[in-house]
């Protein structure tokens, strides 16, 4: 299994034509079940010129890229500095995920200062960030039998439910067999991906359907109980942030 902190990535900085605020590891490696011929998912912020935001062509916000260095498939995907904490402020718990990862491959003063703003976005309409992407992750299982999409179903609403109840971004999906009580198999199926990216599901179907079912009536009650608030609370903070890291350039 690849240990993505042990590949040397600050080429992959260096190539980027803007400063990056940050690159992390999400995907697989962050969600604790990659395969052996995973490819790395890198995720970050680029900060964009004032020059390219108030003249007439449309910025580039958004940049990605795939390529093999070393024998080993990599996938760069970074938004410009303002866009990302627009998308940090629509209930999205993808981009928060990617700021908040362990799995640091660049960083700077900007990115921590930056997560350290991240739990005052946090709210209880994050669920339906969570429900929703384990509703398609599901549909993706029941149409190819792939037990990739089912540890998506799986990882998403553990997630959702751990972020109700503690208030807490937990992306790690072993992590969250233990915190938040899963079937005991989904440690069987993290095993057996591990040995194939596109490998079938043997399962029990209707036994699992009434698994997701039931933690996703867990979502529900948990964001019915939730003390997160109902707003973000770091908004004017935020945009403070953006302008100040935009004109320090």
């Amino acid at each position: 299994m690849i240990d993505v902190l042990d590949i040397d990535l600050k080429p992959v900085v260096a190539e980027q034509p803007d400063r990056l605020l940050f690159a992390t590891v999400s995907g697989a490696h962050l969600y604790g079940f990659p395969s052996r011929d995973s490819d790395v998912d890198l995720r970050g912020v680029h900060l964009l010129p004032t020059a390219e935001l108030v003249g007439l062509r449309e910025p580039d916000e958004t940049r990605s890229k795939m390529w093999l260095r070393d024998g080993v498939e990599l996938d760069l995907v970074t938004h410009d500095l303002r866009k990302f904490v627009r998308l940090m402020l629509r209930r999205n718990g993808y981009v928060l995920e990617q700021l908040l990862s362990p799995l640091v491959v660049h960083t700077t003063d900007a990115h921590r200062e930056l997560a350290t703003l991240a739990p005052g976005v946090l709210t209880s309409h994050h669920a339906h960030h969570y429900r929703g992407f384990g509703t398609t992750q599901w549909r993706l299982f029941e149409k190819t039998g792939e037990l990739k999409p089912l540890l998506y179903t799986f990882r998403v609403l553990l997630t959702g439910i751990h972020l109700m109840r503690s208030g807490e971004l937990q992306a790690h999906l072993p992590t969250l067999v233990g915190e938040v009580g899963a079937p005991s198999y989904v440690t069987e199926l993290i095993a057996a991906k591990a040995e194939r990216e596109h490998g079938a599901a043997d399962i029990d179907h209707a036994r699992v359907q009434g698994d997701i079912e039931r933690l996703h009536g867990e979502l529900d009650a948990a964001q019915e109980a939730s003390a997160l608030p109902d707003a973000p609370s770091t908004y004017d903070a935020l945009h403070e942030f953006v302008v100040r890291i935009r004109l320090e350039g």
